[in-house]
């Protein structure tokens, strides 16, 4: 801000810009519902690689003395082999849990209180982030694995105040140190730009809940975003504001409850890996419920251990339109014939907002087409699709050969159609229908079984000879007869109206006016020209003009807009005639 001085007597006027633009919607191409081996309960994620899903939610766990993964990590590699570029991973657990923490302690004597520096808490929940059992003579600690951390602090600077705070994986050692991450150069000091809070961050976020607001929301708390993905800075016990004094020399501190006299130096931490080798304490609560051998194939009342009805919470934070932008949503696991209001739940969502599309299963393992079938015949919508048998794979993170449901798989179907073609192309048949790294259907169907599942609106997984497996049908769950009762005409939908949508927020409290019309005309049809020639529009036309913004429309300060669409259709039915002609017929052109 400039600074402005009154010399005579008069008015001044001054701003302060006090405003800050508030990010848009997280967005990404999947959303994906489950439980994890590790990661926040109920907190959307965002993760662009598979090793970031890694990192953040875990791959295997032991159970019954064997590993196992969930069906949403073999999503999660699936899709991203298959040139997926971001997933919204929703943990979905059942109980509660808490975090760790670490109290770094002073490096200075002199401190009457507090005796420690800072406070690290772990961005994970559950018993696996407390690893505050022995230190080992290696360095190592007991209860150290390689899904929790420790921390270490090195170059701590008297003379600038400043410190490095790295965090390690907690399974390492002295010898063999794994460091995760590292900030340099950070500081007790909240009126710098290096300080320790703003640094690494120190954001909580919760679950809460406001019947006033229609349910579940995420509350956070604290004032600087997560740097760390692993931990985030709790409290600072002993900050050092204005670190040097007007002479340039280190501050005398004069906090509450602090020894006067005593140098801000002293508040500093204490290098090395602090109490107890650098471990955190104090998790609770059981993130891996027991599998046992039953693996995916007896999915009952619970889906890997979670009541079903906890993904209700899920469905009620991802409603939320403006906060989490996606396009296709898949919760592995979750069985139409078992967990019906789940599954309904996310259907009725997809139909509120909109704007993205949802697979889903209908039956668990060794069932019968006919009761997948009648299963479909339940349903009735366009935001919908159901494919089937269950397909066998390789587990990245075990090794073992799995049955999954479909849904685990398709995603990564949906990723390569749109990364070799668009949304408004069908993610079916040989050149795009694929499913990669599927060794086999769980039944091999014939041409009659495709017939009577593409009858029933469920999109079969076919078995072809010297081909491979493929999704070979695109229908959504809707029962009339249609456009939208294809899958890549409602997903052609949902892609205009994102783009379309995002072009008319902008014309919000703007004059509605010929200038204004003409606006979102030069952009709106650009665009769906563009779609026209990539194959996902026969013919389109915009109106936007005096004929649908009559005076009457405009008095009510209302902007009307009406897009006519003709899609595209697919070849799904191709017939071919054979004419036997007899000897020396002759062809014409």
């Amino acid at each position: 801000m400039a600074q402005e001085t009154l010399i005579s007597p008069g008015v001044l006027t001054r701003e302060n810009d006090l405003s800050q633009i508030s990010q848009g919607p997280v967005t990404v191409g999947l959303a994906l519902v489950g439980p994890t081996v590790k990661g926040k309960p109920y907190i959307p994620t965002v993760v662009t690689s598979y090793s970031d899903y890694i990192n953040r939610f875990g791959g295997s766990f032991v159970s019954g003395g064997a590993n196992y993964e969930f069906l949403t990590s073999i999503a999660a590699f699936n899709y991203f082999q298959q040139g997926g570029s971001s997933i919204l991973v929703t943990k979905v657990v059942s109980g509660s849990f808490t975090p760790s923490s670490a109290s770094i302690l002073v490096s200075g004597s002199s401190l009457a209180l507090p005796t420690s520096s800072f406070v690290l808490e772990t961005l994970n929940v559950g018993l696996f982030t407390d690893n505050s059992g022995s230190v080992l003579s290696n360095g190592g600690l007991s209860s150290g694995s390689s899904e929790n951390v420790r921390f270490e602090i090195t170059n701590v600077n008297q003379t600038q105040g400043t410190f490095t705070v790295v965090i390690r994986r907690g399974d390492d050692n002295e010898l063999n140190k794994v460091v995760l991450e590292t900030f340099t150069n950070v500081s007790l000091d909240p009126n710098q730009s290096n300080y320790i809070a703003s640094v690494i961050g120190d954001q909580l976020k919760t679950l809460s809940y406001d019947s006033d607001m229609g349910g579940f929301y995420i509350d956070i708390d604290g004032d600087y975003p997560n740097n760390s993905r692993y931990v985030r800075v709790k409290s600072v016990n002993s900050p050092t504001p204005d670190y040097f004094n007007n002479a340039g020399d280190v501050a005398v501190n004069g906090l509450p409850g602090v020894l006067l006299g005593s140098s801000y130096s002293a508040s500093l931490p204490l290098a090395g890996s602090g109490s107890y080798g650098g471990s955190f304490d104090g998790g609770t609560g059981n993130n891996i419920p027991f599998i046992g051998n039953t693996l995916f194939k007896n999915i009952g009342a619970t889906t890997q251990g979670i009541l079903a009805s906890n993904y209700l919470t899920a469905s009620n934070i991802l409603a939320n339109k403006d906060e989490y932008d996606y396009s296709l949503l898949v919760t592995p696991g979750l069985i139409k014939s078992l967990h019906s209001s789940a599954v309904t739940s996310f259907i009725t969502n997809a139909e509120n907002r909109g704007d993205y599309f949802y697979i889903t299963d209908l039956k668990e393992y060794n069932s019968t087409l006919t009761s997948v079938v009648n299963s479909a015949a339940t349903l009735n919508t366009n935001y919908a699709g159901a494919y089937w048998p269950w397909v066998q794979v390789v587990s990245q993170e075990t090794g073992k050969l799995v049955f999954v449901p479909a849904s685990t798989i398709m995603p990564g179907v949906y990723a390569f159609n749109d990364r070799v073609s668009a949304e408004w192309f069908a993610p079916a048949g040989l050149n795009r229908g694929g499913l990669g790294g599927v060794i086999q259907a769980e039944r091999k169907l014939s041409p009659i079984n495709r017939d009577n599942l593409y009858a029933g609106k469920v999109n079969p997984i076919a078995t072809f000879p010297n081909i491979g497996v493929a999704a070979f049908g695109q229908k959504t769950l809707q029962q009339k007869a249609s456009a939208l009762d294809r899958i890549n005409v409602r997903r052609l939908l949902i892609a205009l109206k994102r783009f379309i949508g995002n072009v008319a927020k902008n014309l919000i409290f703007e004059q509605n006016t010929t200038v204004t019309r003409n606006a979102f005309i030069t952009q709106v049809t650009p665009y769906l020209e563009t779609v026209q020639s990539r194959q996902g529009l026969y013919a389109f036309k915009v109106v936007m003009d005096e004929t649908n913004n009559t005076p009457d429309v405009i008095d009510r300060n209302q902007l009307v807009g009406q897009i006519f669409l003709q899609p595209t259709k697919t070849a799904e039915f191709i017939l071919l005639d054979f004419n036997i002609l007899p000897t020396g017929v002759e062809f014409g052109n």
